[in-house]
């Protein structure tokens, strides 16, 4: 009975000790399971944001590669534009010449066999005035220069002349070629004498 005590006691211990190990591998299982699951989570937020930065690496790349295709259409219809107005300004601009030039076709035509020489220059001066209006709506005024102080801006000096008065020094005292602006800009320098 005694072998059968200590084998009763021995068999306690050995289930204890089983159980024990037992506990223990769940434990160790438990604990291993647990660490996939947290690297598995740390995993998928680094995952989940690569995916998302990819994402919008292309997005923004599919915006550049548009907005670079915009710019250059826009860059190419813009040059077209300005060939086309380059060509139209300058059509417009003799269209508005052709009256004056068939005006002065009339004029040259009654030259021939015109006796009344007063008429003929009245009709020469309303074509002059005709196209001095016609440039003055374009925005081309004549640079006023005789009797006006000389200013290197508008005017070109061509000679220069004593002064035949104190109050004509550094004045312009005749315009050899007039000068003209369109709009602040000088198209033709004024060529002047200046008084020294």
């Amino acid at each position: 009975m005694a072998d059968n005590k200590e084998n009763l006691q021995e068999e306690q211990q050995e289930e204890i000790k089983n159980e024990a190990a037992a506990q223990e591998q769940s434990e160790e299982t438990a604990t291993a399971e647990n660490t996939e699951e947290a690297q598995a989570e740390e995993v998928d937020p680094v995952a989940a944001e690569i995916s998302s930065l990819k994402a919008q690496v292309d997005t923004l790349n599919d915006k550049y590669l548009r907005l670079s295709a915009e710019y250059d259409n826009y860059r190419k219809r813009t040059i077209k534009e300005k060939a086309d107005m380059l060509k139209s300004a300058g059509s417009d601009v003799l269209a508005g010449l052709l009256p004056v030039l068939d005006d002065f076709e009339r004029a040259l035509a009654h030259m021939t066999d015109a006796s009344d020489v007063e008429s003929l220059r009245t009709g020469v001066e309303l074509i002059h005035k005709k196209f001095i209006d016609f440039l003055g709506k374009k925005g081309v005024a004549e640079i006023p220069a005789k009797g006006e102080p000389f200013d290197a801006e508008v005017h070109e000096a061509i000679t220069m002349m004593p002064a035949p008065s104190e109050d004509m020094k550094g004045k312009c005292f005749d315009c050899v070629e007039k000068g003209y602006k369109m709009g602040d800009k000088v198209i033709r320098f004024a060529k002047v004498v200046v008084c020294e």
